[in-house]
């Protein structure tokens, strides 16, 4: 039985994954996309739209330091709590797409592509830049 199986373990203990977690999440809103695995993005979907739904909802000094929180850097926090909380106002859910790109050389691990929907830089650029 699947009892309290919300989430993927990543194989790691719960303070490395969440370390794990706030510094992809960084390198995400900051960079805006980002190549990781397949599970490790599903994951990480998860917790960005959370951080995301948390600053959209943020009036009190208490929610923007969860926000600070859940990042490792202190200006990509404000990054989320200034251009991506305008970006995504009207929208309800859905702030992240994954996109799977092949398998990486080494250990042929499925990997995939993580990005904020409606960002100014297409997907498309990207691709090109990498091939």
């Amino acid at each position: 039985m699947r009892h309290g199986d919300v989430f993927s373990k990543l194989n790691r203990n719960p303070q490395d994954r969440f370390r794990l977690l706030k510094t992809l999440s960084s390198h995400l809103f900051s960079h805006e996309i980002i190549q990781t695995t397949v599970s490790r993005a599903k994951e990480l979907a998860r917790y960005a739209e959370k951080t995301i739904t948390i600053a959209k909802r943020a009036q009190s000094d208490q929610s923007r330091l969860k926000v600070f929180e859940r990042v490792m850097q202190p200006d990509t926090g404000t990054k989320v709590l200034t251009v991506l909380k305008e970006r995504y106002q009207g929208r309800s859910g859905g702030y992240t797409r994954v996109l799977k790109a092949g398998r990486r050389e080494g250990d042929k691990a499925p990997m995939a592509i993580i990005e904020l929907v409606d960002r100014p830089n297409e997907l498309k650029k990207y691709l090109e830049i990498k091939e």
